[in-house]
C-alpha cells in the first residue's frame, strides 16, 4: 500500500516537487514494528533533468512533505505512520554487471 501511494505521489508531483525526475518506487521494507520505511528507488535517466544522485537528494529534502501527504492518505489503515528514508535502488545496475561477466564481455 506504502509502494503504492508514494508511487502515485512521485508521479503527480515528479515534474513540480522533484524536479522533472521519473521516478518508480520498486521496494518499500518496513521494520517489524513500523517506526521505519526503507523505500528504494529507480530513477529513469533523462538528461535534461540530472543525475539519479540528484533526484535521491531532492527526494529526500520533501521526505516531511511526502511522509505528510502519506499520511493523510493512509493513516487509518497504519497503526503508526512510519518515518520514511530514501534509497537508490541499484538493483537493475547489478543485474546488468552480472549478466556481462556471465557472458564474458
Amino acid at each position: 500500500m506504502l509502494q503504492k501511494e508514494i508511487g502515485m505521489l512521485f508521479q503527480k508531483e515528479g515534474s513540480v516537487r522533484f524536479g522533472g525526475h521519473f521516478i518508480t518506487v520498486t521496494t518499500v521494507r518496513l521494520t517489524r514494528d513500523l517506526s521505519l520505511a526503507r523505500v528504494y528507488l529507480s530513477f529513469m535517466p533523462i538528461a535534461s533533468v540530472g543525475k539519479p544522485e540528484e533526484g535521491l537528494a531532492l527526494v529526500q529534502s520533501e521526505a516531511y512533505h511526502v511522509r505528510k501527504v502519506l499520511a493523510g492518505k493512509v493513516g487509518k489503515h497504519l497503526r503508526k505512520m512510519p518515518e520514511l528514508r530514501f534509497f537508490l535502488d541499484d538493483s537493475l545496475d547489478r543485474y546488468e554487471e552480472i549478466d556481462d561477466l556471465l557472458k564474458g564481455t
